[in-house]
């Protein structure tokens, strides 16, 4: 529950009333106004006191993580658990750092499905101390990325197609498939 709406018994921490001139100290009028305003004010002046803890992820009410995940440009959807965009938000920078690169790829589709993915690309690099040798990787640029499940019907490949469109390289053709995990003859 958020603390910022109306919140039965909450007192004021700066009530109006005694902050009022001396000549409407004893006036019942007066002070029965004020602490009208002071039901009102109360949960602004709790939500300023507490402001800090708003913007850490740990302790934010709910709705207000939800609004941090948009925030800081998490690629949640909203439908993952409480505890997941508490981790989005807290993982968010060291996530932009690595944005656009295989490891930032991977961390995303894991942090939005709880699987880590399949991820090939066309890319590479090498060096030679002889000119004019071979380039690496393929020459048309191509990204796939396969997330593994055991049930495949449980991810909409609609918000895996986003989630990767939104962390891939900016220059790289993709696509993002969900496909059934194969066991191995160990069982694993």
């Amino acid at each position: 529950m958020s603390t910022r709406g109306s919140v039965d018994g909450l007192a004021s921490s700066h009530p109006l009333g005694a902050q009022l001139p001396a000549v409407y100290a004893d006036d019942d009028l007066a002070q029965r106004f004020v602490e009208g305003l002071d039901v009102v004010l109360a949960p602004l002046f709790n939500v300023l006191d507490c402001l800090e803890a708003y913007f850490d992820p740990a302790l934010a009410p709910e709705d207000f993580v939800d609004w941090l995940t948009g925030w800081v440009g998490t690629e949640l959807d909203g439908t993952e658990p409480l505890e997941i965009r508490r981790h989005a938000v807290a993982t968010a920078v060291s996530l932009h750092r690595v944005r656009g690169t295989a490891q930032g790829l991977s961390r995303a589709v894991h942090l939005a499905f709880g699987v880590r993915p399949e991820i090939s690309e066309s890319g590479g690099a090498a060096w030679s101390a002889r000119p004019l040798g071979p380039f690496p990787g393929d020459p048309k640029p191509s990204l796939r990325v396969t997330l593994r499940l055991s049930d495949p019907s449980s991810v909409d490949p609609h918000r895996l197609q986003a989630v990767v469109a939104a962390a891939r390289p900016a220059h790289l053709p993709f696509t993002a498939e969900v496909s059934a995990k194969t066991l191995t003859p160990e069982g694993n």
